[in-house]
C-alpha cells in the first residue's frame, strides 16, 4: 500500500520562507481548501494519509517533502536548507520509524528533499541555494550502501530541482528546460508548454499521474501521451514556491 505523510498549515503560511519570487497575497482558506482537496484524491487513489501535528511555529512546515527521503530500503532525515525548518524534521522521523531504518544527515550538510529525483538507482540532486556540496556528499555516502549513485544538477531562477523536472514514468521525465538541462540522462525527456513552468511537477501515485491544475497545455500534452492525468489545484501553496510534491512524502509501506 502507498502511503503519504503530511502536515496541516494555517496561518503561519503567510510568512513562509521565499528565494525566488516575490511575496504576495495568501489566501489561506483557500490554501486549507486546496490541502483537503489534496488530502482527499490520494485517499480515493486508496492511499493512506498520515497527518504529523500542525507546526505554527513553522511556516513552511506543510512541504514536508524537504524534510526527507524514502527509498524501499532506507529513510534519509535531510537538513532543510533554511535554518528555520530544522525544527520539522524530528516529528518526520518519529513517523518514519515505523516504515523504515533511518539514517540522518549531519551538520554542515544542506539538502532539501525538493531537490531530490530519483531515478533507477540514480539520484539527482539540485545544486539550489537549499542544498550545498557537503549535503551532495553527504547523502551519497548514506544511500552507497544501497547501490544508489548521487550526481548534483545545477538549477536556474528556481527554488528546487523538482520545480524544473519530475519523473513520469522509469523511462521519462518532465523538464522545463530553462530551468534544468537534463540532456545528459539516458531517458525521454518531456517539455512543459513553455508558459506553465509549474507543469513540470508531477506526482505518480499508482497509475495515476497527479498534475497542476494551472497547467492545462501542459496537462493536455500528457493526456495525449496517453496517461491518466488527476488535476490538483495548489496555486496558493505556488504562492509559497509550492508544488504537488512538496506536500507528501509518498512511499510504498
Amino acid at each position: 500500500m502507498l502511503i503519504a505523510i503530511t502536515r496541516p498549515t494555517g496561518e503561519e503560511l503567510l510568512d513562509c520562507e521565499l528565494t525566488h519570487i516575490e511575496r504576495v497575497p495568501i489566501d489561506v482558506d483557500r490554501a486549507l481548501v486546496q490541502h483537503d482537496d489534496y488530502l482527499a484524491v490520494l485517499r480515493s487513489l486508496d492511499v493512506l494519509v498520515i497527518e504529523l501535528h500542525r507546526l505554527p511555529g513553522h511556516p513552511d512546515a506543510v512541504f514536508v517533502e524537504d524534510t526527507a527521503l524514502v527509498l524501499p530500503e532506507v529513510a534519509v532525515l535531510l537538513r532543510p536548507g533554511a535554518d528555520s525548518r530544522h525544527g520539522e524534521v524530528p516529528s518526520m522521523a518519529a513517523a518514519l520509524a515505523a516504515y523504515r531504518e533511518c539514517v540522518t544527515m549531519e551538520s554542515p550538510a544542506t539538502l532539501d528533499g525538493g531537490d531530490l529525483i530519483v531515478f533507477g538507482k540514480r539520484i539527482l540532486v539540485g545544486e539550489s541555494t537549499r542544498s550545498n556540496e557537503v549535503g551532495i556528499r553527504a547523502l551519497g555516502d548514506l544511500v552507497a550502501p544501497f547501490g544508489y549513485r548521487v550526481e548534483g544538477v545545477p538549477v536556474r531562477d528556481v527554488l528546487h530541482l523538482k520545480s524544473a523536472a519530475t519523473v513520469v514514468d522509469d523511462d521519462t521525465l518532465i523538464v522545463h528546460s530553462p530551468f534544468v538541462d537534463l540532456g545528459f540522462l539516458e531517458a525521454e525527456l518531456l517539455e512543459t508548454h513553455p508558459d506553465e513552468p509549474q507543469g513540470a511537477n508531477v506526482v505518480r501515485v499508482g497509475d495515476v499521474l497527479l498534475a497542476d491544475a494551472s497547467a492545462p497545455r501542459t496537462i493536455e500534452m500528457l493526456e495525449e501521451r496517453g496517461e491518466q492525468v488527476v488535476e490538483v489545484h495548489v496555486d496558493e501553496f505556488g504562492k509559497a514556491e509550492g508544488a504537488i510534491s512538496c506536500k507528501g512524502v509518498i512511499f510504498e509501506g
